[in-house]
């Protein structure tokens, strides 16, 4: 054994503070979308109504209130974009991997496309109807007036 380690002890390691009381509630309300924020005002108005007004101010202050939906949805796919392309030090499943996330990439990009073709047919059909029944009504009120 050597004497060196055994005079002196291992330093220790310094960890990340845990995040504070307001940072793992915000974390918390973003996990859960705008709905909880919300519900967190109201909640706050009812029962200590400075709390909702902080959060009010809060949610306009960073923008949460006019956003589509907090950053929960932009964090997770983040996380799972870095976790997708790490490597796992195995080069067969790597090639398997990419292959795989190359071709569920293009599937939903057919997908996609195949949606907005939907949706496309969808309002010609509609627009098709809407003329139909325009000219209908305008022969119909030509018949009357003759």
């Amino acid at each position: 054994m050597n004497t060196a380690t055994a005079q002196y002890p291992a330093q220790p390691t310094y960890h990340a503070e845990r995040p504070g009381f307001f940072a793992r509630s915000e974390a918390w309300l973003d996990e859960r979308g705008k709905g909880a924020w919300i519900a967190a005002m109201v909640l706050g108005f009812i029962f200590v109504w400075p709390v909702g007004l902080a959060l009010l101010a809060y949610m306009i202050w960073s923008k949460r209130m006019f956003n589509k939906s907090c950053n929960s949805m932009t964090r997770s796919r983040a996380h799972s974009l870095r976790s997708a392309m790490k490597s796992s030090g195995n080069s067969t499943f790597d090639a398997y991997k990419e292959d795989t996330l190359r071709r569920l990439e293009e599937e939903q990009t057919n997908f996609e496309n195949f949606l907005e073709r939907l949706r496309e047919a969808k309002d010609k059909a509609e627009f098709d109807q809407f003329m139909n029944e325009r000219a209908r009504k305008t022969d119909d009120s030509d018949d009357a007036a003759a």
